[in-house]
């Protein structure tokens, strides 16, 4: 058990999922935002705060002992749009550890962090990066980031490259990219607990039959997916009967984030 930990971004889908999860796990949980955080159940702490404003972050971090950073936008925008909460704030949440003596971060990255690869393809975390769009180039400065903050002052973090966590997949893509939403605490709960981890990159996705991705370097983390999105595999067929492979969205591992904007 945790004593206090913070989940950032605790309004968002993801984040919603997470808090009673995370709340059962630790005795206060401190839950952040820019949107409505609804009331405080039993050992929750609200404390909203805009991630650009490095004063509010750093209050934010005082007396945590470890991070779940999910906050800031998760969907292609324009640059001006990504720039102030998922790159000037995403440094100002690895600053405000360094000062308060926060030791691990959990990071919600994602797989559009190398969106560019084909589908045809199987990678894994050292591979380099290719971003698909501004989101996932904010990402790929988020992962610096965390090199950078683990190599200088020892702040480990796990960056997760999130796939599609729904409650089940909705198209072929999905097939592949499909994490739970029990999968998605296990693999948090991983990333928090796991003895050592320095700064390691892993996909966040289920025990899918269809994959893209291989975790082999990540499995010091312990996390061991359960589940499968071959029982959705004909519902999801039948939504989407045919793909065209010359079209962007189906070549590439990014799917539609490969071609949005200009902005």
């Amino acid at each position: 058990m945790f004593d206090r930990l913070l989940l950032t971004g605790a309004a968002g889908g993801l984040g919603r999922v997470l808090r009673p999860r995370l709340k059962a796990r630790c005795r206060v949980l401190r839950v952040s935002d820019i949107a409505d955080l609804g009331a405080a159940g039993p050992g929750e702490e609200p404390m909203p705060a805009p991630l650009q404003d490095k004063a509010a972050v750093m209050a934010l971090l005082q007396g945590v002992q470890a991070v779940v950073h999910l906050g800031g936008i998760s969907t292609e925008h324009a640059f001006e749009d990504i720039l102030p909460a998922n790159i000037v704030g995403t440094y100002h949440v690895y600053e405000a550890a360094r000062v308060h003596g926060t030791k691990r971060i959990v990071f919600a990255s994602s797989n559009h962090v190398t969106g560019f690869y084909r589908q045809s393809e199987t990678i894994d975390p050292r591979m380099p990066v290719r971003p698909d769009g501004y989101y996932g180039l904010s990402k790929a400065f988020g992962e610096n980031l965390a090199q950078f903050y683990f190599d200088r002052w020892g702040i480990e973090t796990v960056s997760l490259r999130i796939g599609s966590s729904f409650p089940e997949p909705v198209d072929r893509r999905m097939l592949a990219t499909w994490l739970s939403y029990d999968d998605l605490e296990r693999l948090v709960w991983a990333a928090l607990t796991a003895p050592a981890v320095g700064h390691t990159v892993i996909y966040g996705m289920s025990d899918n039959v269809t994959t893209w991705w291989d975790n082999t370097p990540a499995r010091h983390v312990g996390y061991r997916p359960r589940d499968s999105s071959e029982p959705f595999r004909a519902a999801a067929e039948a939504r989407q009967p045919a793909i065209d492979p010359t079209q962007p969205a189906d070549l590439y591992q990014g799917g539609g984030f490969v071609t949005r904007g200009p902005f």
